[in-house]
């Protein structure tokens, strides 16, 4: 975050202390080398379930600038299906999916962490009891146990997500999970966990949690990657709109939240740009001289 940045210049007025945060604002975008981006209402639209025209200009021009060019988000590997507008163009170097419990770069994995077994079973369980649905990943595939229309609606129709195979919950927590999806309420949540201790919430919807490992996010991720590529923590410049993209816009260089994004998430950012459907990531990296 940008208030950690040490203060170069100690000055008493009020105009000049903002001189002075100016400054090492200027300082810290000379020097951004990785840029990471949520999908989901923050590269893709809801409105068009596509990126927009500007967004991937605007990393075309900063992947061609030697800027590298991340994807942090909570969909695993099967279900992203909306990059192909980047990939095609070789834009993305790596992924940080599953909230930070799977990064891989190309075909190599740079980080994987599993929801402990015990844990596992033990929100699985909560969610039968309950008749909940329920989606657990592991490292390959997905998995749907017991299907409602709610899940239904948002993973089919709101994300676009072709198809799930549905199984029993014994087939789903079998194997390592790295992320378990319930439809839990953030009561049932509370109360689902109390008995996980290995496991932790990430929430970005109402309707639903994105559970992983304690210690395991998008910061983690990031952390990961950066280190991977020897990029320093000042140097990444995170994009987010949901409740799980604060841990990484807290510990970004520079944390950039969309118009779109959630109050909670706005207060948590560096800076505020405009809403996805209005140039909001072009707009962010004009703002700070990362494309002209």
């Amino acid at each position: 975050m940008l208030a950690n940045l040490p203060i170069f210049f100690q000055l008493a007025g009020k105009s000049e202390k903002l001189f002075c945060i100016v400054l090492d604002l200027h300082y810290l975008c000379t020097m951004i080398k990785a840029l990471f981006f949520d999908i989901d209402g923050t590269l893709v639209s809801f409105k068009t379930h596509v990126i927009p025209d500007s967004a991937v200009k605007a990393l075309e021009e900063a992947h061609h600038k030697g800027i590298k060019i991340f994807i942090a988000t909570g969909r695993p590997k099967a279900i992203i299906n909306n990059m192909s507008q980047l990939d095609d163009k070789g834009l993305i170097d790596g992924y940080v999916t599953m909230n930070g419990a799977y990064c891989f770069v190309g075909d190599k994995v740079v980080f994987s962490h599993p929801i402990p077994h015990e844990s596992v079973v033990s929100i699985g369980e909560y969610a039968r009891k309950k008749d909940i649905a329920c989606i657990f990943v592991p490292a390959k595939g997905i998995r749907v146990c017991n299907p409602d229309e709610f899940l239904k609606k948002i993973f089919y129709e709101n994300l676009h997500v072709a198809h799930m195979p549905v199984v029993s919950f014994e087939e789903g927590w079998q194997d390592d999970i790295y992320q378990i999806t319930p439809f839990f309420n953030t009561e049932q949540e509370t109360e689902a966990l109390k008995d996980a201790p290995g496991a932790m919430g990430n929430r970005w919807h109402p309707g639903f949690t994105d559970i992983t490992a304690v210690g395991v996010d998008k910061c983690k991720g990031v952390q990961l990657m950066t280190s991977h590529f020897g990029i320093k923590q000042k140097e990444t410049m995170c994009f987010g709109d949901g409740g799980n993209d604060i841990s990484m816009l807290t510990y970004a260089g520079i944390g950039v939240a969309l118009g779109n994004a959630e109050e909670n998430v706005k207060r948590h950012a560096d800076y505020v740009t405009t809403h996805i459907d209005e140039d909001g990531v072009a707009k962010a990296l004009k703002h700070f001289d990362i494309i002209l």
